[in-house]
């Protein structure tokens, strides 16, 4: 059986009931507005944040009405902040789609993903759970600081791995953790159950950041981004970071400021990615992400129902050995 069927087997029928749901919540009269959600909805691909909601409800309990609102929410946020994310770094690609701006303009995609912010804060509402909203309403802040945080770092004269670090945890670990946490609280989890799972989904959404980082070094159409496109959009990833970090090439150290400053031409660029290979920078990369990829592992040491450890077990295989 192939990894997909295996994590979501055990929640098959619960994964449907998600999506009538998720399909419902975005049903508009606004003929714009519905072609833009029709176009968005062509890359929903695998809902992976949704069936994280629901395999960790099921560690602690069944998945419940307020679990799959939960989820709904989530999954709203995550998409608003990738149509306002493309507006922000100018991106006319997503995933190897057009982007919502590409195709419409900044406008529409802005108010689109007002849109399905909105919608997120009707379902999250719906949970009927004042903690569940807010982590939901702390995520997106979390969200919007590490964007600004990824800017402010632009002017620091150092290549710090802690603050490459304090950007992923919240732009991307802050949803897995959020996703988790939200599950457990929906089914009536303790405290410490409550922080199990957050910190579960914290790990994940690290080893999905450093895998997506670790993408930006190959030349492959499948994954969406040309080589490189991090730092054409002014972002030095763990890789490069360890590279700096590893030498005293002054001309590296250029260019990488260069890049900070988006005064970076294509051939520095790509002569940058090229010494990142060549200092072990993907191979520092790796290593690290299989070190959150064990950490999360060991929380799954006491998860009794086999067939949800097998899948959780198999959802973080999936994520560490994607090819896109």
């Amino acid at each position: 059986m192939e990894r997909l069927s295996i994590i979501k087997a055990p929640i098959a029928h619960e994964l449907s009931s998600f999506k009538e749901i998720f399909d419902s919540s975005l049903t508009g009269s606004n003929p714009l507005l519905n072609e833009v959600i029709t176009h968005i909805r062509q890359r929903n691909g695998k809902m992976m944040r949704p069936v994280l909601v629901m395999l960790i409800a099921r560690v602690f309990g069944e998945v419940t009405l307020s679990t799959l609102h939960a989820a709904v929410a989530l999954e709203l946020l995550h998409t608003a902040s990738l149509v306002h994310d493309d507006v922000v770094d100018e991106s006319t690609q997503r995933r190897g789609q057009l982007s919502v701006n590409a195709i419409f303009n900044n406008k529409v995609a802005v108010l689109v993903g007002d849109f399905l912010l909105a919608t997120c804060l009707v379902q999250a509402g719906k949970t009927e759970n004042t903690e569940i909203i807010n982590v939901i309403s702390s995520l997106g802040r979390d969200l919007s600081e590490g964007e600004l945080l990824q800017l402010s770092n632009v002017s620091n004269p150092e290549f710090s791995e802690e603050i490459y670090f304090d950007v992923i945890r919240k732009k991307t670990a802050a949803l897995f953790a959020a996703c988790t946490e939200s599950a457990a609280l929906s089914v009536g989890a303790n405290q410490e159950q409550r922080e199990v799972a957050r910190l579960f989904g914290e790990y994940i959404g690290i080893c999905f950041q450093i895998k997506d980082d670790i993408f930006d070094y190959f030349d492959d159409k499948n994954i969406g981004k040309p080589t490189g496109n991090d730092m054409m959009e002014g972002k030095l990833t763990l890789p490069v970071l360890y590279a700096l970090n590893s030498t005293n090439e002054k001309w590296a150290k250029k260019i990488a400021f260069d890049v900070k400053s988006g005064s970076a031409s294509a051939q520095e660029i790509a002569r940058l990615v090229a010494f990142t290979k060549q200092s072990g920078g993907i191979e520092y990369a790796d290593k690290m992400m299989k070190e959150y990829q064990d950490k999360a592992l060991s929380l799954l040491e006491n998860v009794s129902d086999s067939d949800i450890k097998t899948s959780l077990t198999t959802y973080l295989e999936y994520l560490v050995d994607r090819k896109k």
